[in-house]
């Protein structure tokens, strides 16, 4: 097993950047495939997994492994990336290369309406079982993961006092300190409400809506907020809760004993791929063992074997995960999103 130090997440992806160049890392990157992506220079990522900071630096590694081709960041919340690749495939304007959402959902219907060039790379075959069950092969791949799970601030809440289920946002001693992001902008809060709807009804949200939780876009958001001692407990993704750790900042990740929630990061290569050469360079990378390196220094949970966590993660066989299929996400996330929009307003 290969054993990832922590260290800050950038510092680990500078030590990343400064890789030799290609060498034959993966069977599906080949010469003329690095040769054709130089030709064309560079390629757009539209990508919501990680923050802006980090998935710069994570262009950077891929620049410096495959010099002559540059990396166009987009960063958003999934749901926000979804809509302007709608919108770009709308005025036949495509820019987007690959894909990286937030939500899997979003990649039937885009597969529906010829969206997604059918590729598979190398990194497919060797993804653990449970991530290839969620794969749709030829058109979708999870590059990347991470659990959603509770967070507080370590200086103004005491580890006795800190909830523990997801059920304890409800009291109401937190009324005005609960933080969340939000489902109409964020997939990984999208599948955690949802989530959660399935095991404690609506009712749960309802509830949570007498605290007056403070309510954001991102994800990441309650992580700022939290952070910041403006509200003191809520939902994050783990990834960007235990950088917060590495850069010892007041931010203590819990694992619910109640279930965490699964973000998948799944990634397609788009059929109208302004540099089509480029895309499926880059998402042999992100497949690749290279990239899984990089989503573990930036405290990602593995898709792919023999990487092991530190810095208190856990595996994610060793957690509670509360579990929901494609179809579930697909059918459910635009319901959670009215109702929330009617519990919570905005």
């Amino acid at each position: 097993m290969t054993i990832i130090k922590r260290r800050s997440v950038l510092a680990g992806l500078g030590a990343l950047t400064a890789a030799t160049p290609f060498r034959a890392r993966a069977a599906g990157i080949t010469r003329e495939l690095i040769e054709g992506a130089r030709k064309e220079g560079s390629v757009t990522w539209y990508i919501a997994q990680v923050d802006t900071q980090t998935a710069e630096a994570m262009g950077r590694v891929f620049s410096a492994q495959f010099p002559g081709v540059s990396v166009s960041v987009i960063r958003t919340t999934g749901q926000v990336a979804y809509e302007r690749l709608l919108q770009d495939l709308k005025n036949n304007a495509p820019q987007c290369d690959v894909f990286s959402s937030t939500d899997t959902s979003q990649y039937p219907a885009l597969k529906k309406r010829g969206a997604l060039a059918d590729y598979v790379p190398a990194g497919a075959a060797t993804l653990m079982p449970a991530f290839q069950a969620v794969a749709d092969p030829g058109f979708m791949y999870p590059s990347s993961a991470t659990a959603h799970l509770l967070i507080y601030n370590s200086l103004q809440v005491k580890p006795a006092d800190a909830p523990k289920t997801w059920t304890d946002l409800l009291d109401p001693r937190w009324k005005g300190r609960v933080a969340t992001g939000h489902p109409a902008f964020s997939g990984c809060t999208g599948i955690w409400v949802l989530a959660l709807k399935k095991v404690y009804g609506w009712e749960y949200f309802e509830k949570l809506a007498k605290n007056n939780p403070r309510i954001g876009r991102s994800g990441n958001d309650p992580v700022t907020l939290i952070n910041a001692g403006e509200c003191l407990v809520g939902p994050a993704p783990g990834n960007t809760a235990f950088q917060q750790v590495d850069k010892g900042n007041p931010i203590m990740p819990v694992y619910p004993t109640d279930g965490s929630t699964l973000c998948l990061g799944p990634t397609s290569v788009m059929a109208s791929a302004p540099h089509p050469n480029a895309a499926r360079l880059f998402m042999e990378w992100l497949m690749s063992d290279d990239f899984g390196k990089l989503s573990v220094a930036n405290h990602g949970d593995p898709v792919h074997p023999g990487l092991t966590l530190t810095s208190g993660q856990k595996p994610l066989d060793q957690v509670p995960v509360l579990s929901l299929t494609v179809a579930e996400i697909a059918k459910g996330v635009p319901e959670i999103i009215e109702q929330w929009r009617d519990t919570f307003g905005g």
